[in-house]
Formats: structure tokens, C-alpha cells, sequence
């Protein structure tokens, strides 16, 4: 690798706006996230499925017949 063309490689913490932390590596002094996998609702199983045309219950009767 040549000297001077890197940029410089910290081990920073990544905070997100829940108050959760990870520890990374970046070449950026700090990053502030707005959502992780501690508050994100497919992770915590909050995830709500939006349904206003009957598809999923479409799809789901006619899946169950086979």
C-alpha cells in the first residue's frame, strides 16, 4: 500500500436515537443513526402488515387449499 493515500481508520460508535450503541470501524469520526435492529420493528416483532385490499388473506386461502 503507498503511505498518504489512506484515510485514517477509527474504531467509533455508532449511537442511535433509541440510546443503543455499537462499536464499528470507520473512517468517519462519529455516526449518528436514526433506527437499529434493537428498535426497528422487524427486529422487535412489532412489524404490522398493511392489508387494504384483502391480498394477504388472498394469497394465504389460496395457498391453503393445496
Amino acid at each position: 500500500m503507498k503511505d498518504g493515500i489512506h484515510p485514517e481508520y477509527h474504531q467509533i460508535s455508532a449511537t442511535c436515537t433509541c440510546g443503543s450503541t455499537v462499536v464499528l470501524g470507520s473512517t468517519v469520526p462519529a455516526i449518528q443513526i436514526e433506527i437499529c435492529s434493537a428498535c426497528h420493528p422487524f427486529f422487535t416483532g412489532e412489524q404490522k402488515i398493511l392489508d387494504t385490499e384483502g391480498r394477504v388473506e388472498k394469497f394465504k386461502k389460496r395457498y391453503e387449499r393445496k
